[in-house]
């Protein structure tokens, strides 16, 4: 009876790198599990979104400015579509560090540490004053809701990330200016996981990116996808804004205008002080 003999290593190598192969396993791709969507379709539904959002107030952790100072504690914020917003970031007493109120047309800010105020027109600096973010107040309140703002004229192209299984919207709007949208095609839910605004030039604006969206129905029981955590970048300001969405989140409330009222107070305009 003749013996087994022992394989030599030429024979072993291509046994070895199947093994390996089946160890470390194949780059995947994932596929749509839907039609391919045009871009009209996905800014439809886009839309939509924001078309089922007008309201909003929820605690949050965020960073946040007082003067020159960083901070992170709990702001509460609520909106409005309307350029209607308001934030209260608290000191660790919960007593407020700064209050910003935008009533539709005007802002006022209040530097309760410093002891001075600011006002003005409201438009995306008024929300920077805060968050050190230029992001116009219904842009804001969309964000904060998982919706995204689009660029007025948007036409451009969708592609398909396989690796990841995001649709990737890449737009061109009026004047130049530009906007890549990442959604989540897990199951077409369509999340947004990232936004970002560019000028013509290419140099961006400001990002957007979501995580662990969950499912918080508004005050008449429609269910909304929202974020549970935020990154709102501004690169030339070389901001990066950290939030962590609260539990206490209401959606499509209903808020009386004199949540948006803040009469300044008769102290120094900020950045004059002991001039």
């Amino acid at each position: 009876m003749s013996s087994l003999r022992p394989l030599s290593r030429t024979a072993l190598l291509p046994l070895a790198l199947i093994a390996g192969a089946l160890l470390t396993g194949c780059p995947s791709t994932i596929k749509r599990a839907y039609p391919e969507p045009s871009v009209d379709a996905i800014l439809a539904h886009l839309a939509e979104v924001r078309d089922g959002l007008h309201s909003f107030r929820t605690d949050s952790k965020m960073d946040y400015w007082v003067g020159k100072d960083r901070f992170r504690g709990t702001v509460w914020v609520m909106g409005e579509v309307g350029a209607r917003v308001r934030m209260n970031a608290l000191k660790p007493d919960d007593s407020v560090a700064a209050d910003l109120a935008c009533n539709g047309a005007d802002f006022v800010y209040v530097d309760q540490l410093h002891n001075c105020v600011l006002w003005g027109p409201c438009n995306q600096d008024s929300i920077a004053q805060l968050l050190r973010v230029p992001l116009a107040p219904d842009d804001f309140l969309y964000l904060a809701l998982g919706a995204t703002p689009v660029i007025d004229g948007a036409t451009g192209k969708v592609t398909w990330d396989s690796k990841h299984g995001r649709e990737i919207l890449e737009l061109t709007g009026s004047g130049g200016l530009q906007q890549r949208i990442v959604l989540d095609g897990r199951d077409q839910r369509w999340d947004v996981l990232e936004s970002t605004m560019r000028k013509p030039d290419g140099t961006v604006i400001w990002t957007a990116e979501h995580t662990d969206y969950k499912v918080v129905n508004d005050e008449q029981g429609h269910p909304h996808r929202v974020p549970g955590k935020s990154n709102f970048k501004t690169p030339e300001e070389k901001s990066d804004l950290l939030v962590e969405w609260g539990g206490k989140r209401a959606i499509n409330l209903e808020l009386g205008d004199d949540k948006f009222l803040l009469a300044p107070p008769d102290v120094a305009t900020c950045g004059q002080q002991g001039n």
